[in-house]
């Protein structure tokens, strides 16, 4: 197939895009427009993957240039979208644009132009905390911040279009993905990258709430899946592990996986105000396995430590490991 990845210059993107290529699929990367020709993660890609690639920098906020990307493809993997919650907190309006407007532009130019099929990135965010586990699609959506509040504008937007013009959309729905190439602006990359660094305190947000941790590899199994299903058509579909756990036992993991003895120090500035924080998620994987035959390899408490164990091994390669400010909050 002809494919356009959104967001493809991104971490999910990236492996996604990669994945694609290796399949088969002639795949063009969109990529957010910089005047210095950088392509985000996909310059780290092999070489003989950007080879392959279509590259099209553009803004998903801009409708001409996401009809220009699309003209041609069969099908859309849309995952461009801002992602940070505390930037959310004071650029709202950043949010509604990118991600409520560039799911827009996409799902106009794919209604006018008879593109076969949209694979729309929502987020496990959208549910708030689980009011019961483990959290399947019918859960209630609750937006406890301005990022996860757009994303249940974008997602329903999406839906929109499939109940009144029959357009051939489907949400894919990961929960908590972590991996290489990860912003710090996540926990699992905080916690690496501060060890690897010799830090003995860490400095860390809240320690109790519970997430459904995922590697990237299985999230990517998982957009694949959906791409070539005709039975999610109209569906969202939850891509998580049903393992829960906190995050401080989880730094504790990391930990062990690293062999570093550590302490922990609360960051004020990394904590959310009380009411956004989602203080428990876990997802309900059984319509994925139902519809996709999808369950990820590296599921359980067993398979969450060798994937932390990969990541681990990548960000601590040296030359990556300089990339990374570990001693300043990112956003």
């Amino acid at each position: 197939m002809k494919l356009l990845v959104t967001g493809s210059d991104g971490f999910i993107g990236s492996h996604l895009t990669e994945a694609l290529v290796r399949r088969g699929h002639q795949v063009r990367a969109f990529v957010f427009y910089n005047s210095f020709g950088h392509r985000g993660w996909l310059d780290d890609v092999p070489a003989e993957i950007q080879r392959e690639l279509d590259i099209f920098p553009g803004d998903v906020r801009d409708p001409n240039g996401v009809r220009t990307a699309m003209k041609g493809c069969d099908a859309v993997l849309h995952l461009a979208a801002l992602i940070g919650i505390p930037f959310s907190y004071h650029s709202p309006d950043a949010y509604v644009e990118t991600n409520i407007r560039g799911t827009l532009n996409v799902l106009q130019a794919a209604r006018d132009l008879g593109t076969e099929r949209i694979i729309h990135t929502s987020t496990s965010e959208v549910y708030g905390t689980a009011q019961y586990v483990p959290i399947d699609e019918k859960h209630p959506l609750q937006g406890q911040s301005p990022y996860a509040a757009t994303k249940i504008g974008a997602d329903q937007l999406a839906l929109s279009f499939y109940r009144s013009f029959g357009l051939p959309v489907a949400v894919a729905r990961p929960f908590n993905t972590f991996g290489p190439r990860q912003s710090t602006r996540a926990v699992i990359p905080t916690v690496i990258t501060q060890i690897a660094n010799g830090v003995k305190r860490l400095r860390l947000g809240a320690l109790h709430p519970t997430r459904d941790f995922n590697y990237v590899e299985d999230t990517v199994d998982g957009f694949i899946a959906m791409l070539e299903s005709d039975r999610v058509i109209g569906e969202e579909v939850n891509l998580g592990s049903n393992h829960e756990i906190s995050i401080g036992d989880t730094v504790k993991l990391i930990a062990e996986v690293m062999e570093a003895d550590i302490g922990i120090e609360t960051d004020r500035q990394r904590l959310r105000p009380e009411k956004s924080e989602v203080e428990r998620l876990r997802a309900d994987n059984r319509k994925a396995l139902s519809l996709l035959d999808w369950k990820p390899r590296y599921g359980g408490r067993e398979g969450l430590r060798e994937a932390l164990k990969l990541t681990a091994a990548w960000f601590t390669e040296p030359t990556r490991l300089a990339r990374y400010r570990h001693d300043v909050y990112a956003v």
